[in-house]
Parts: C-alpha cells; sequence; structure tokens
C-alpha cells in the first residue's frame, strides 16, 4: 500500500524533472490512444515528434508556431509570478492583431518600410488595452482577474467577426468574411529566404533574455515576485500591490498584442475570423510546463508547437480529428498537474499491520494484567 508523505522541504531535483516525466507520461497516454484509435503507435509518434524536425523547413515551421507561444508565455509569467491570473492572453492577443490589421489596411503601395513598426506597435498598445481593463476592475472593483480576462476573449472574439464581417470585409473577396489581403510593405521582415520565419523571433529571444534581468536583476522584477509569495511581506517593504497588479496585467496584455501583430502582418497576411488559433490559452500551458522560467519556457514553447504541427499533420496524414492537439496540450497539463505533487510529497509504502497469534496466550500478551480481586474489609461491628 502507498501513500503520500510530506517533504520537510520542497524538492528542488522534481521541481526540473517533473515537467520531463509529465511529458514522458503524455506520451505513454498517447501511445494507448493510438492503439484505441487502430492507428500505429510508432507512426503516430513519428507524426508528432520526428515530422516538426526532419529538416530545415520544417524546423522554420516549428519556431513559426513557437513564436507566439514563448512571447505570449513571457508576459503571462510575470502574471502568474505576481499571483494575477491573466487567463484571458486569447481576448489580448485577438484585439491586438485587430489594432495591427487597422493600421496594415491603411497602408498602400506608395507607403515605406517604417509601416512594419507601427503595426508591431499598435498590436502592443491594443494588447495593453484590452488588459488594462482588467486591471481596473481588478484594481478599483476587486473583480476576480480570472472572470473578467475570460469573458473579454469572447467580446475580443467577436469583435473581430464583426469587422470582418461588416466593416472591413473585403469587397473582392468573393463574399468571404476577411479583409483584403495586406500590401507587400506590411509584411514582417523575414529572417531566411525560402522561410516563414520572421524577426518576430528575434523578437521573443530577445523578450526571454529580457525578462530574465527584469525578473531576477532588477529591483521591479524582485518586488513583482515577493507581491506574489507573500503579500503581508510585500506591504511591510512598501511595494505597491496596486502597481503590481499593473504592471503584470500590462506586460502581459502588451506580449499578447505583439505576438496578434506577428501573427497577422505575418503568416496570415490579413484578418479573418481563425485568428484566434488559441494561443493564449496554450501559452499558460507553455508557462507552467517552463516553469515561468525564460530558459524553460523556449524548450516549453517548442515543444508545444511540435503538437500543433503533429495534429495537423496527423489530421491530414492519419486521419485523426484536428482535436488531438488539445487532447495532446491537455494530457500534458494535467500530467505536469499530477507529478508536481512529487515536488511537496514523496511516495512511501505504507506499513502493514503485524498479525496477530491466536489463542489465549496472545490475548493475555495483548491485554495487561489486573490486579486480583480486592481485599476483604472488616466490618464494624462485634466479632461473635
Amino acid at each position: 500500500m502507498l501513500k503520500l508523505e510530506p517533504r520537510p522541504q520542497l524538492s528542488r531535483f522534481w521541481s526540473y524533472a517533473s515537467p520531463l516525466l509529465a511529458l514522458l507520461v503524455t506520451v505513454l497516454i498517447g501511445v494507448l490512444m493510438f492503439e484505441a484509435l487502430g492507428k500505429d503507435p510508432v507512426r503516430g509518434l513519428q507524426v508528432f515528434f520526428w515530422e516538426p524536425v526532419k529538416n530545415a523547413y520544417a524546423l522554420g515551421e516549428l519556431m513559426v508556431k513557437a513564436t507566439p507561444l514563448l512571447i505570449i508565455a513571457l508576459g503571462l509569467s510575470v502574471c502568474f509570478r505576481s499571483n494575477v491570473w491573466n487567463i484571458g492572453a486569447e481576448g489580448q492577443f485577438v484585439f491586438g492583431a485587430i489594432c495591427a490589421g487597422g493600421v496594415a489596411l491603411l497602408a498602400d503601395k506608395g507607403t515605406g518600410g517604417w509601416i512594419v513598426a507601427v503595426i508591431l506597435m499598435a498590436g502592443v498598445l491594443g494588447g495593453m488595452v484590452w488588459a488594462a481593463i482588467v486591471a481596473l476592475l481588478r484594481d478599483r472593483f476587486n473583480a476576480n482577474e480570472i472572470l473578467v480576462s475570460l469573458m473579454l476573449v469572447y467580446v475580443a472574439t467577436l469583435l473581430l467577426s464583426y469587422m470582418v464581417y461588416g466593416p472591413w470585409k473585403d469587397p473582392q473577396g468573393y463574399n468571404f468574411p476577411q479583409t483584403k489581403t495586406f500590401e507587400a510593405v506590411t509584411q514582417i521582415p523575414r529572417l531566411f529566404k525560402g522561410s516563414r520565419v520572421s524577426i518576430g523571433l528575434v523578437l521573443a529571444l530577445v523578450g526571454a533574455a529580457a525578462l530574465w534581468v527584469f525578473l531576477f536583476r532588477t529591483r521591479a522584477g524582485f518586488a513583482q515576485q515577493v507581491g506574489g509569495l507573500a503579500p503581508a511581506a510585500a506591504r511591510y517593504a512598501g511595494f505597491s500591490a496596486r502597481r503590481a497588479i499593473w504592471i503584470a496585467l500590462l506586460t502581459s496584455g502588451g506580449a499578447a498584442g505583439l505576438a496578434g501583430a506577428l501573427e497577422v502582418a505575418g503568416p496570415i497576411g490579413q484578418l479573418n475570423p481563425y485568428v484566434p488559433a488559441g494561443y493564449g490559452f496554450a501559452a499558460i500551458i507553455v508557462a507552467f510546463v517552463g516553469r515561468l522560467h525564460p530558459v524553460g519556457m523556449i524548450f516549453s514553447a517548442i515543444l508545444m508547437s511540435m503538437f500543433y504541427i503533429g495534429g495537423e499533420l496527423a489530421q491530414s496524414r492519419l486521419g485523426l480529428p484536428k482535436s488531438l492537439t488539445g487532447v495532446f496540450q491537455g494530457l500534458l497539463l494535467f500530467s505536469l498537474l499530477a507529478c508536481d505533487t512529487l515536488i511537496a510529497y514523496r511516495i512511501r509504502r505504507k506499513a502493514r499491520p503485524r498479525a496477530q497469534a491466536g489463542g489465549t496466550a496472545s490475548l493475555q500478551a495483548s491485554t495487561p494484567l489486573t490486579a486480583g480481586p480486592a481485599p476483604l474489609t472488616r466490618s464494624h461491628g462485634t466479632e461473635n
């Protein structure tokens, strides 16, 4: 019989080994899932873990998927370390894409290359504005940021649908709900010829380095983390809880908006109802699998992008549903939550109760000796 026994202190080994164990558990469950679906497990794992890295073009596509995931996760890590639960990065991603797309639609053939910087800035500001709504309601009215940020995802998605079905709809688009294709000058510069990898990858890596400096080498980053770990201690030290909320939400909103701008002015090249790709929700898993550390999130973003590409390939090559991507993402998250138990607890074998021998001897041995009968007391009457 096994039991969980609290550790005297948190295990540093399992804090790093837990994501690896969670990945192994996810792979094993995936094998069973492929078997249940009547597919070759080896071929299924090959589609998810080998096809995305087998050549230079595949690696480029992997980086294209990993870039928005990493950028959004970097911003979310600031929130989560500050104990601010921004679950609506998807809405900030979409609204940033709307703002960036609106600027891109203003460009024409005579517009200079400077428009790219304006597009990216519009995306950042759009994401920050959408996150500022959450920060304002949390700061002024103590509204729950989880519910507010999550509900704003649907508002941003509906706003996008309104724009592409209405005012921004391409009149020459054969009635499809999409804007016109952006001018070539608005295209995010690419790093390599023949690849879709853009400068967004460089921005993501620079952002990871900047986040490391902010969290571990600045007083402001220290204040954010103390406020998340020990709010009472942060107040005693003079750190502002209100400032921490605003910094966390504006940072994560700006990062999500930047990712949205890079998507619509990069691989997509226009606005359409399919801009919400679930990156904002998947980035939550990326952040936690990467242990909210910039280096860890780089690797977890690559892993999550492999799930995205593997899901698309499984749909086209194995005839499996597209939802398989979400299944693998969910498996990884729940496996991580389960494996994280080992950080604070260790597994011990529960000792069985000893079997006792039968008979009177064992009964006497297990029963404490009692005193003999009470002595007779002399009566106070006259003896006969």
